[in-house]
């Protein structure tokens, strides 16, 4: 299983770098997670866009989903403006949402809404559901590739929350909203470098990446988590086209 960072910038691109989206390939099977701004770009620089099965969406703030469109119309076009076979692909959201209806494009994508409680099959992918710290229904992903048993927790964005810790335990990676510096806990939105830490310590993960960064202090923000996290974790920032094989 590989994950390429797409975008890891919270709330708008910064640093040459595109808001949330990632990729997530297994057996020839490429899953988009999220899709904010500038990732169609990044991803163009990497495969050809219309070559991905599924996109599942977290939830619908703009910089999770502000590429979304431009997507549906690469599906819609390229088989005409640039000679590509034409292909749909499926959407996965939750329908909490009247953004959720507006996901469909007739003939370009299909759309399917997830029930957070049970667990999704995608491709080789097993994902499962929890809800969220945030101001609007969002869900973290906890997903396993069914051959290898790898598997990738990914907090989307969250104020700091207890159960991450069962969520994420012993995972293989964790894909972790750290937007604030240590000192801004218990917020209702994101979390620190000191909450993502608890969590990697305390659910014993193996690898921590941090994502939804603030365009600045992105290297003390690195330092206070190094802080916390046990030294037999390793810990990066998120970084466009980095790749992590699990």
């Amino acid at each position: 299983m590989k994950l390429t960072i797409l975008g890891c910038q919270g709330a708008y691109p910064a640093n040459s770098q595109a808001t949330t989206s990632y990729l997530l390939e297994s057996d020839n099977y490429f899953l988009l997670i999220d899709f904010g701004s500038g990732a169609f770009q990044n991803l163009a620089k990497i495969m050809e866009p219309t070559d991905i099965h599924a996109l599942i969406l977290t939830h619908y703030h703009h910089d999770h989903i502000a590429d979304v469109g431009v997507l549906q119309y690469a599906f819609q076009l390229k088989s005409s403006l640039e000679n590509k076979s034409k292909k749909e692909f499926v959407i996965y959201g939750h329908n909490h949402s009247d953004e959720f209806n507006r996901l469909v494009m007739p003939t370009v994508n299909q759309v399917e809404a997830y029930n957070p409680d049970e667990i999704l099959r995608v491709g080789p992918f097993k994902i499962t559901f929890l809800k969220t710290i945030h101001p609007v229904v969002c869900y973290a992903l906890r997903i396993e590739d069914k051959h290898t048993k790898k598997s990738i927790v990914f907090t989307a964005d969250s104020g700091y929350l207890a159960d991450f810790i069962t969520f994420a335990r012993q995972t293989d990676l964790l894909l972790a909203d750290a937007m604030f510096l240590n000192g801004k806990e218990n917020q209702s939105t994101h979390m620190s470098a000191q909450e993502v830490g608890k969590i990697a310590d305390l659910a014993q993960v193996k690898r921590v990446v941090l994502t939804h960064l603030p365009p600045l202090y992105q290297d003390l923000l690195l330092e206070q988590a190094k802080e916390v996290i046990p030294d037999n974790i390793p810990v990066t920032l998120a970084k466009d086209f980095d790749e992590y094989i699990i």
